[in-house]
């Protein structure tokens, strides 16, 4: 899949019950991950503290998919030793895990291990992860490998920065951004049309090169 592109509808079967993607979805944003597999240490750590930030997804109105190869009864039983791992878990298990187990959405979406995907009773996906917004489109991607857990903060400094550049249209977020920081105006915006929209300030750094480039604001609050 490529950024831009449309994540095609599919019918599948979770741990809370068998869903239309479209219909779930409605008009969320969704981050569907991927896992190597069920039962495996990593694994087990980012599905544990991705549920325990189930409230910060909720408010930035975003959906969560756990996606894996195995079947919905393994599914059913590691949401159990998650729950006894991450003992900080409120009440249920929030968000559904999808069953892949003839990896037929796997290679639909790019999540097939290269190095695998023709020995059946071996591969499994890699840490892929894709941001997804309410156009359905995939805004934002990242591929890890099995050994490497993810980082929840920057999924949702990710789901931060989108929303912000969707609501703001002319801005950018520079590295290490979080909310509240300044952002970029973008290039081809005008002085003029900058001054008007951001009337309480904008920082310019005057460059070498003499190119009027990076300007900043922290007013979009």
């Amino acid at each position: 899949m490529f950024l831009g592109e449309i994540i095609p509808n599919f019918e599948a079967q979770t741990t809370q019950g068998s869903f239309n993607f479209y219909e779930w979805l409605e008009d969320s944003w969704c981050v569907l991950f991927s896992h190597p597999a069920d039962f495996t240490p990593v694994c087990t750590t980012e599905l544990g503290r991705i549920a325990v930030f189930f409230p910060e997804f909720t408010k930035r109105n975003c959906k969560l998919l756990a996606h894996s190869v195995d079947d919905l009864k393994k599914h059913v039983e590691w949401v159990n030793d998650i729950k006894n791992y991450c003992l900080d878990i409120p009440g249920e298990f929030p968000y559904p895990i999808l069953a892949d187990p003839e990896r037929k959405l796997a290679v639909q979406l790019g999540m097939i291990n290269a190095e695998q995907e023709r020995d059946p009773e071996v591969v499994q996906t890699v840490r892929s992860l894709f941001i997804i917004s309410p156009d359905k489109r995939l805004r934002l991607s990242m591929t890890y490998p099995a050994s490497t857990g993810r980082n929840v903060d920057e999924i949702l400094r990710c789901i931060d920065s989108l929303q912000l550049v969707d609501r703001l249209k002319i801005v950018a977020t520079p590295a290490n951004w979080t909310p509240g920081e300044k952002v970029m105006i973008l290039p081809e915006v005008t002085d003029q049309y900058a001054n008007m929209l951001f009337p309480k300030g904008i920082d310019s750094v005057p460059m070498p090169s003499g190119i009027k480039y990076i300007r900043t604001t922290t007013q979009y609050q």
